[in-house]
């Protein structure tokens, strides 16, 4: 090449330098201004639904249902990103030929946020599930003297061992705490004084909790590895994208049928109908029940069109985030529920 080549091309890049830097920067301020409003949109939920949910339903709401319902929204999601990335990462290693570079983790900063809604929640618990007005309302050693105080206590202490261990050079040790904080949540929701075996309950909740965190969890992180460039070539990211798939559909059916054990066994089969338009929790479960519709056809138009362009992995990338965003509202939606008064047995 000549000298005037090789000057004619470095000025052309040169020139080009900037304007790639600025669609990338343009790019990514696009999307953490996408994330900001899909953020509070899934704020709006807990904090607006209540007031939606019991409007005409001739119910009273527990005095903060709105915080309780957001702080809940934080605890699960930060449940569901961590378990989503232990989750793939095991997908990862049953990837031939794949890359040795994944995204890097969200989970300290997700057991962060568990930790402080955690808090937040305790403080709740101290006051005897009332709203505290100032640290002197918490009664913070009668938590070790309540069954819902020492559940809350558990799950503090698990996310702040959660974030510990995410640092460490053994992230995986995650598991434990993580797994701690889904029993907890389990037994929080089926107190001793069920009408049914609170056993049964709170192992249907355990399998429910566990498949969704999985779901939402591991879609969210195999997005993030598909983004990097050494997972865009078509080989190992259809490879994982296709693994990915495979799991989700038996989550989905895990989660499907323990959420329907679950109605059935606190609403009584004839009166589930009614209930779905008449009560709070009805209406919140109708909600869910439509955005997980909306969420397997997401999956099913993501799964064709991986089909159809196998060499392609990126192709699957629109329906899939599509699903994420809707995964999203249903975590909102199911932490909604557990503040909203439990259904009519009649």
């Amino acid at each position: 090449m000549s000298p005037t080549r090789r000057t004619t091309v470095a000025t052309a890049a040169e020139a080009d330098g900037p304007e790639r830097r600025s669609a990338r920067t343009g790019g990514g301020a696009g999307r953490a201004v996408v994330v900001l409003v899909l953020v509070t949109a899934a704020a709006l939920i807990p904090l607006l639904g209540p007031r939606v949910a019991l409007d005409g339903t001739g119910e009273a709401a527990a005095p903060g249902t709105g915080g309780i319902a957001l702080l809940r929204t934080v605890l699960l999601a930060a449940l569901c990103v961590p378990v989503g990335e232990l989750f793939v990462a095991r997908l990862v290693r049953r990837v031939p030929g794949a890359p040795g570079r994944t995204p890097g983790s969200w989970a300290p900063w997700a057991a962060g946020a568990g930790l402080v809604a955690s808090l937040g929640l305790a403080s709740v618990v101290a006051t005897g599930n009332l709203v505290p007005d100032s640290p002197a309302d918490m009664d913070v050693g009668g938590l070790y003297e309540t069954r819902d105080g020492k559940l809350a206590l558990v799950e503090v202490n698990a996310f702040a061992a959660a974030g510990l261990l995410a640092l460490s050079r053994r992230p995986a040790a995650q598991a434990l705490p993580l797994a701690a904080v889904v029993v907890a949540e389990a037994l929080r929701a089926h107190p001793s004084t069920d009408h049914h075996d609170p056993l049964v309950g709170t192992g249907l909740t355990v399998v429910h909790l566990t498949c969704a965190a999985l779901w939402a969890g591991g879609l969210l992180h195999v997005l993030r590895t598909l983004r990097t460039r050494a997972w865009r070539s078509s080989g190992p990211g259809t490879a994982l994208l296709g693994l990915y798939a495979r799991v989700a559909a038996v989550l989905l059916a895990a989660v499907t049928a323990s959420g329907v054990w679950s109605t059935l066994r606190r609403m009584p089969p004839g009166t589930v109908l009614d209930q779905l338009t008449e009560t709070a929790y009805g209406r919140a479960l109708f909600a869910k029940v439509l955005l997980v519709a909306a969420v397997a056809v997401l999956a099913l138009w993501a799964r064709l069109r991986l089909r159809r362009a196998a060499d392609d992995p990126l192709g699957a990338c629109a329906p899939a985030r599509a699903e994420v965003v809707v995964l999203g509202a249903v975590v909102a939606v199911s932490a909604l529920m557990t503040a909203l008064p439990l259904p009519i047995r009649w």
